[in-house]
């Protein structure tokens, strides 16, 4: 029997109430569904209404119009404690929470279970440690959160939301204030947490190339534009990224799933061993080339391994060369 969205919304309108009864619509008509165990990333440019729809979904701003369901019960029927073990939620504002340990804020996450007193079982004590090793920060578990990095001060309320051992997690930009490495770790970590333990994950983000790689399903948000949501790859093949993204001087190229300030060119034939014919294809975009399949008539380039690298110029013959700096020596030339 197939389970309920964990959330699902049906012609929901968000934005804010004004003055005098009127609206301020953000977007409107949103039928979305969240599933249990898919990672979703909201991607959106600033102002698109991402932190908007993701304070409605957790009902800290109501909605304007339509229903929210909750594990198939209207959203407006929870009480704050019932929703609190229903869902888990990360804003990006930082908390003031600086004269306590990271211990003890991530053991807030527990209050749903420990009740008004918070008396922490050995059980509590265990989930806690547990979320503080999942996020890689036990080492600063005894270390006031006023003395934190905001990079460790997100992973710390990451780790509270797991401790509260919520079936859906909503995460408002968890990785903005990371490092590289760590970005890709949350992300690991978030979708490893949705595929073995079932967990509903909604997140937004500005990290494209990470929503892209690690994301089940997408929703695109753009002002004045509907909600386009897919699979990366359906969204990518069919054009709707580049319409959502695109901008003057900015363009998403389909093939690599990234955002380029350049405007390719020329048409280049490119072919052969795949992580030699991706790099050799970033080099060329980013010197205003255009890759393409190997075509007659113009340049094409045979990618045998990274040292062994065939230039076939259009009625002048074959070069081979063994690095890429001196492939686009000669194709810069030509």
């Amino acid at each position: 029997m197939k389970q309920p969205p964990a959330i699902e919304t049906t012609g929901l309108s968000i934005g804010y109430p004004l003055k005098r009864g009127n609206k301020k619509i953000v977007h409107e008509g949103l039928d979305l569904q969240l599933l249990s165990g898919e990672v979703t990333c909201l991607l959106g440019l600033n102002g698109a209404g991402k932190s908007t729809l993701l304070r409605t979904l957790c009902g800290f701003q109501p909605p304007l119009d339509g229903e929210i369901h909750l594990m198939g019960k209207p959203l407006r029927n929870y009480s704050q404690a019932t929703f609190s073990l229903m869902v888990g939620v990360v804003l990006t504002e930082k908390t003031n929470a600086g004269g306590i340990s990271v211990y003890d804020l991530v053991s807030l996450g527990r209050h749903p279970y420990t009740g008004f007193f918070g008396q922490l079982k050995p059980r509590d004590k265990e989930i806690i440690e547990n979320a503080l090793v999942a996020v890689g920060i036990s080492h600063k578990a005894h270390h006031f959160v006023g003395e934190l990095s905001d990079g460790e001060r997100q992973k710390a309320m990451i780790a509270k939301a797991f401790a509260q051992e919520c079936p859906i997690i909503l995460l408002d930009e968890p990785t903005a204030f990371l490092d590289v490495t760590s970005r890709i770790e949350t992300m690991v970590l978030l979708r490893k947490l949705a595929k073995e333990q079932g967990k509903t994950i909604l997140l937004s983000t500005h990290d494209m190339e990470s929503a892209i790689q690690m994301g089940d399903y997408l929703w695109l948000l753009e002002k004045g534009k509907p909600m386009a949501c897919g699979t990366p790859e359906d969204l990518i093949l069919s054009g709707q990224f580049e319409s959502y993204f695109k901008k003057e001087g900015i363009l998403f190229d389909s093939s690599t799933g990234k955002l380029s300030a350049l405007r390719p060119g020329v048409a280049v034939g490119v072919e052969g061993d795949f992580l030699t014919s991706y790099w050799v294809g970033n080099a060329l975009v980013r010197n205003g080339f255009k890759p393409s399949s190997v075509q007659e008539g113009i340049l094409n380039i045979y990618c045998h391994n990274r040292t062994q690298l065939e230039i076939r110029f259009p009625g002048r013959g074959i070069h081979t060369v063994h690095d890429i700096e001196a492939l686009l020596t000669e194709v810069k030339r030509d």
